[in-house]
């Protein structure tokens, strides 16, 4: 049995040691924002924190963290009021969004040690693979989220505590349609 904190909240797997963390937390957590990219840690879609370092968690077995703190995107915030959830949906970076998470995690990580990164910092800190080509906008995004850790609001993005079905009802072409 392994014994490790996710999201603040104590676990146990009944699962063999070598399990990458990636499978204990989508299949027998079902926190499945964590996504699985390309297994070889390569792409960074799986990217977790652990004990506050961003770590590609298909390449980390769950008896390797053993008493260790675990934070997947679920943990980020439950609110979306994290500077960088704000500064993402704020640029509209997501396209797709399937590394998002990851980016998001690597982006997190990266500005907890170091609150202005250059782009040069940004680039080493952040190796994730985005197929859509956002990084543009992830670097504009991240500079805005270390603005917005100093004071500055980001006003373009939705306030955080927004029911998702009233921020459609502001935009007609994703209001439902009721008949």
């Amino acid at each position: 049995m392994t014994r490790f904190t996710v999201n603040g909240e104590p676990v146990h797997y009944k699962m063999d040691p070598e399990t990458p963390l990636l499978w204990a937390l989508r299949d027998a957590s079902n926190m499945t924002g964590t996504k699985y990219g390309c297994g070889a840690g390569q792409c960074g879609a799986c990217t977790v924190h652990v004990d506050g370092a961003a770590r590609r968690s298909c390449q980390v077995t769950i008896g390797a963290i053993e008493g260790s703190f675990v934070t997947t995107i679920e943990g980020l915030s439950g609110d979306r009021s994290h500077p960088l959830q704000q500064a993402f949906a704020a640029e509209n970076v997501p396209q797709c969004g399937y590394c998002m998470s990851g980016v998001l995690m690597a982006a997190a990580a990266l500005l907890a040690h170091n609150p202005n990164p250059s782009d040069a910092q940004m680039d080493e800190a952040i190796t994730n693979l985005c197929r859509c080509g956002t990084y543009p906008r992830i670097r504009r995004a991240i500079r805005r989220a270390a603005e917005a850790s100093h004071g500055n609001a980001i006003a373009a993005a939705p306030p955080p505590d927004i029911d998702p079905e009233d921020a459609a009802a502001a935009v007609p072409a994703l209001t439902p349609v009721h008949k």
